[in-house]
């Protein structure tokens, strides 16, 4: 049984929400404000959050960035139509979706399930014999094992969305992506698509990977096409 914490000031989304994932077979947690959300992940074994963004006292974004300090718990946020610098700005600091209210309820459970795949696969035990399998270009090496990044020898930390795109550009260096193919491969939804969320996360990888992310060496657009890993 995984264990969501939905966190937002308004009482009636929660409860719709704990409705629609306890009904299939999720543990639910509930926060009220940023604070309590933080406190809940100390004294539970947490595995995805849905954070609201507008929040009074601690907004999710600040929740976000404060959790991004020493968890990778999958964080999808809920949003209003009208936020979408905040979607953005909450995927730059390190949310890994969103969903808009008035939210569909499959639409949700699809987004949880595909971030509770993503998130249990990555942090998997493997067998002591399963020999590990490093990826190398240039300064970048990529341990899919122990699924552990370093740049130069020094580790990088990556949430799960981000290693994920990094081992698929990583395992076919040189071959072009279309924002819609790394959204399809990485969130295996492709009608859940958007081409927004797959540039923040690119930039993201850049600010971590790249010395200057401005003028990457590794993760390449190639206009109108997609990106690549260059060949180092």
């Amino acid at each position: 049984m995984y264990n969501i914490l939905i966190c937002d000031d308004d009482r009636d989304i929660v409860s719709a929400l704990d409705i629609y994932l306890t009904s299939d077979g999720y543990q639910t947690f509930h926060a009220y404000d940023g604070l309590e959300a933080l406190q809940m992940v100390k004294e539970h074994d947490i595995h995805l959050i849905l954070m609201d963004i507008m929040m009074p006292g601690m907004d999710g974004i600040r929740t976000t960035a404060k959790l991004r300090e020493t968890e990778n718990i999958p964080i999808i946020f809920l949003t209003a139509k009208s936020e979408d610098a905040d979607k953005i700005l909450g995927l730059n600091i390190g949310a890994d979706d969103y969903v808009t209210k008035p939210f569909n309820p499959i639409e949700v459970l699809a987004r949880v399930k595909s971030q509770l795949r993503r998130y249990t696969t990555l942090g998997g035990q493997h067998k002591a014999e399963d020999a590990p399998q490093v990826l190398r270009n240039g300064g970048i090496a990529l341990d899919d094992a122990a699924k552990s990044v370093t740049v130069d020898g020094d580790p990088v930390s990556l949430t799960p969305i981000e290693f994920n795109i990094l081992l698929l550009l990583m395992k076919h260096p040189g071959r072009v992506f279309s924002t819609g193919q790394i959204y399809e491969l990485v969130w295996n939804d492709p009608s859940l698509g958007s081409e927004n969320t797959v540039a923040v996360h690119i930039r993201h990888l850049r600010e971590k990977l790249e010395i200057d992310p401005a003028n990457p060496r590794y993760i390449k657009v190639v206009w109108g096409l997609g990106y690549k890993m260059e060949k180092a």
